[in-house]
Protein backbone atom coordinates (compact mmCIF):
# COMPACT_ATOMS: atom_id res chain seq x y z
CA UNK A 1 0.00 0.00 0.00
CA UNK A 2 1.08 3.42 -1.39
CA UNK A 3 2.48 5.67 2.10
CA UNK A 4 -0.03 8.30 2.13
CA UNK A 5 -0.27 11.73 4.60
CA UNK A 6 -1.17 10.42 7.97
CA UNK A 7 -4.32 12.31 8.57
CA UNK A 8 -6.09 10.23 6.21
CA UNK A 9 -8.08 7.77 8.24
CA UNK A 10 -7.81 3.93 7.31
CA UNK A 11 -11.14 2.24 6.65
CA UNK A 12 -12.17 5.08 4.38
CA UNK A 13 -12.60 4.44 1.14
CA UNK A 14 -14.56 7.97 0.43
CA UNK A 15 -11.93 9.82 2.36
CA UNK A 16 -9.05 8.33 1.06
CA UNK A 17 -10.51 8.43 -2.72
CA UNK A 18 -10.16 12.02 -1.74
CA UNK A 19 -6.85 12.44 -0.64
CA UNK A 20 -5.85 10.43 -3.72
CA UNK A 21 -7.49 12.21 -6.59
CA UNK A 22 -8.54 15.92 -5.05
CA UNK A 23 -6.87 17.16 -2.09
CA UNK A 24 -3.89 19.86 -3.13
CA UNK A 25 -4.87 19.60 -6.88
CA UNK A 26 -4.63 23.12 -8.24
CA UNK A 27 -8.01 24.58 -9.44
CA UNK A 28 -8.63 27.35 -11.16
CA UNK A 29 -12.17 26.63 -11.83
CA UNK A 30 -14.77 28.96 -10.15
CA UNK A 31 -17.76 26.85 -9.46
CA UNK A 32 -15.53 24.05 -7.86
CA UNK A 33 -13.50 26.88 -5.51
CA UNK A 34 -17.35 27.55 -5.05
CA UNK A 35 -17.92 24.07 -3.66
CA UNK A 36 -15.38 23.90 -2.05
CA UNK A 37 -16.10 27.26 -0.42
CA UNK A 38 -19.36 26.02 0.50
CA UNK A 39 -18.07 22.82 2.23
CA UNK A 40 -15.39 24.25 3.90
CA UNK A 41 -17.73 26.87 5.83
CA UNK A 42 -20.09 23.80 6.77
CA UNK A 43 -17.03 22.41 8.05
CA UNK A 44 -16.02 25.29 10.61
CA UNK A 45 -16.17 23.78 14.06
CA UNK A 46 -16.86 20.23 12.43
CA UNK A 47 -14.61 17.66 11.26
CA UNK A 48 -14.18 17.40 7.39
CA UNK A 49 -14.51 13.45 7.43
CA UNK A 50 -18.60 15.14 8.35
CA UNK A 51 -18.84 17.22 5.50
CA UNK A 52 -17.19 14.84 3.34
CA UNK A 53 -19.72 12.27 4.18
CA UNK A 54 -22.62 14.75 3.06
CA UNK A 55 -21.07 15.98 -0.34
CA UNK A 56 -23.37 14.46 -2.14
CA UNK A 57 -26.28 15.60 -0.24
CA UNK A 58 -24.75 19.69 -0.47
CA UNK A 59 -24.37 19.18 -3.89
CA UNK A 60 -27.96 18.29 -4.54
CA UNK A 61 -29.44 20.77 -2.08
CA UNK A 62 -26.72 23.55 -3.37
CA UNK A 63 -28.06 23.29 -7.29
CA UNK A 64 -24.80 21.65 -8.03
CA UNK A 65 -23.15 24.30 -6.51
CA UNK A 66 -24.12 26.70 -9.34
CA UNK A 67 -23.12 30.21 -7.54
CA UNK A 68 -25.45 31.95 -9.70
CA UNK A 69 -28.42 29.58 -8.19
CA UNK A 70 -27.84 29.64 -4.86
CA UNK A 71 -26.78 33.44 -5.00
CA UNK A 72 -30.43 33.66 -5.86
CA UNK A 73 -31.57 31.36 -2.68
CA UNK A 74 -34.62 33.54 -0.37
CA UNK A 75 -36.65 32.26 2.78
CA UNK A 76 -38.05 29.08 0.95
CA UNK A 77 -34.63 27.70 0.30
CA UNK A 78 -33.55 29.10 3.77
CA UNK A 79 -36.36 26.86 4.72
CA UNK A 80 -35.91 23.56 2.70
CA UNK A 81 -32.64 23.35 3.64
CA UNK A 82 -33.33 23.42 7.39
CA UNK A 83 -35.19 20.71 6.82
CA UNK A 84 -32.95 18.69 4.55
CA UNK A 85 -31.26 15.99 6.91
CA UNK A 86 -28.59 15.42 4.59
CA UNK A 87 -26.84 18.18 5.30
CA UNK A 88 -25.71 20.16 8.28
CA UNK A 89 -28.54 22.07 9.14
CA UNK A 90 -27.59 25.18 10.83
CA UNK A 91 -29.01 27.97 9.83
CA UNK A 92 -26.59 30.52 10.36
CA UNK A 93 -23.66 28.42 7.64
CA UNK A 94 -26.65 27.93 5.30
CA UNK A 95 -27.58 31.93 5.53
CA UNK A 96 -23.71 32.36 5.07
CA UNK A 97 -23.82 29.94 1.76
CA UNK A 98 -26.00 32.52 -0.23
CA UNK A 99 -24.23 35.75 0.95
CA UNK A 100 -21.39 34.48 0.46
CA UNK A 101 -22.59 33.27 -3.28
CA UNK A 102 -23.29 36.69 -4.03
CA UNK A 103 -20.49 38.00 -2.51
CA UNK A 104 -18.43 35.33 -4.69
CA UNK A 105 -20.17 36.29 -7.99
CA UNK A 106 -19.07 39.84 -6.92
CA UNK A 107 -15.35 38.86 -6.57
CA UNK A 108 -15.73 37.22 -9.94
CA UNK A 109 -17.10 39.97 -11.55
CA UNK A 110 -14.49 42.32 -10.54
CA UNK A 111 -11.67 40.23 -10.87
CA UNK A 112 -12.31 38.12 -14.53
CA UNK A 113 -12.81 34.99 -12.29
CA UNK A 114 -12.42 34.11 -8.96
CA UNK A 115 -9.81 32.02 -9.09
CA UNK A 116 -7.48 35.05 -10.35
CA UNK A 117 -8.91 36.84 -7.25
CA UNK A 118 -7.67 33.61 -4.92
CA UNK A 119 -5.06 32.72 -6.87
CA UNK A 120 -3.64 36.03 -6.14
CA UNK A 121 -2.78 35.44 -2.53
CA UNK A 122 -0.01 33.24 -3.69
CA UNK A 123 1.16 35.01 -6.42
CA UNK A 124 0.03 32.90 -9.00
CA UNK A 125 1.43 29.41 -8.39
CA UNK A 126 1.09 26.47 -6.02
CA UNK A 127 3.22 27.13 -2.49
CA UNK A 128 5.41 23.75 -2.23
CA UNK A 129 4.99 23.45 1.92
CA UNK A 130 7.50 20.49 1.66
CA UNK A 131 6.50 19.04 4.81
CA UNK A 132 8.23 16.15 6.38
CA UNK A 133 5.29 15.26 8.54
CA UNK A 134 1.97 16.18 9.68
CA UNK A 135 3.03 18.05 12.72
CA UNK A 136 4.47 20.55 10.54
CA UNK A 137 1.09 21.31 9.03
CA UNK A 138 -0.14 25.05 10.28
CA UNK A 139 -3.57 25.83 10.89
CA UNK A 140 -2.64 29.39 9.90
CA UNK A 141 0.05 31.10 7.70
CA UNK A 142 0.81 35.10 6.43
CA UNK A 143 -1.54 34.18 3.31
CA UNK A 144 -4.57 32.74 4.66
CA UNK A 145 -5.07 35.51 7.34
CA UNK A 146 -3.83 38.25 4.21
CA UNK A 147 -7.22 36.25 2.08
CA UNK A 148 -9.32 35.80 5.41
CA UNK A 149 -9.13 40.06 6.41
CA UNK A 150 -9.47 40.35 3.19
CA UNK A 151 -13.11 38.13 2.60
CA UNK A 152 -14.34 39.15 5.82
CA UNK A 153 -14.12 42.94 4.50
CA UNK A 154 -16.08 42.08 1.36
CA UNK A 155 -18.71 40.29 4.02
CA UNK A 156 -18.10 36.72 3.48
CA UNK A 157 -18.99 34.52 7.28
CA UNK A 158 -17.90 31.15 8.39
CA UNK A 159 -14.06 32.03 6.17
CA UNK A 160 -11.53 32.89 8.67
CA UNK A 161 -7.84 31.98 8.28
CA UNK A 162 -8.00 28.88 9.44
CA UNK A 163 -10.93 27.94 6.87
CA UNK A 164 -8.82 29.76 4.62
CA UNK A 165 -6.01 27.69 4.94
CA UNK A 166 -8.02 24.60 4.57
CA UNK A 167 -9.26 26.07 1.37
CA UNK A 168 -5.87 26.70 -0.24
CA UNK A 169 -5.09 23.27 0.87
CA UNK A 170 -7.78 21.50 -0.47
CA UNK A 171 -7.67 23.47 -3.64
CA UNK A 172 -4.11 23.52 -4.83
CA UNK A 173 -3.23 26.84 -3.49
CA UNK A 174 -0.55 25.27 -1.22
CA UNK A 175 1.29 21.37 -1.38
CA UNK A 176 0.49 19.91 2.26
CA UNK A 177 1.25 16.68 1.36
CA UNK A 178 3.78 15.43 3.16
CA UNK A 179 6.92 14.27 1.21
CA UNK A 180 6.70 10.91 2.19
CA UNK A 181 3.22 10.74 0.74
CA UNK A 182 3.16 9.16 -2.96
CA UNK A 183 0.92 12.07 -3.95
CA UNK A 184 3.40 14.95 -2.83
CA UNK A 185 5.15 14.35 -6.40
CA UNK A 186 2.55 14.02 -8.62
CA UNK A 187 0.45 17.28 -6.89
CA UNK A 188 4.01 19.22 -7.15
CA UNK A 189 4.26 18.32 -11.30
CA UNK A 190 0.49 19.34 -11.65
CA UNK A 191 1.45 22.90 -9.55
CA UNK A 192 4.35 23.31 -12.36
CA UNK A 193 2.14 22.58 -15.29
CA UNK A 194 -0.96 24.48 -13.55
CA UNK A 195 1.14 27.69 -13.28
CA UNK A 196 2.83 27.70 -16.93
CA UNK A 197 -1.23 26.94 -18.35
Amino acid sequence: MSSVCAWVPENDPLYRRYHDEEWGVPVRDDRVLFEFLVLESAQAGLSWKTVLHKRENYRRAFAGFDPERVASFGDADVERLMADAGIIRNGAKIRAAISNARLFLDIASEHGTFARYLWAFVGGNTIDGNRASVRELPAVTPESEAMARDLKARGFKFFGPTVCYAHMQATGLVNDHTLDCFRHEEVSRRSSRSSSA
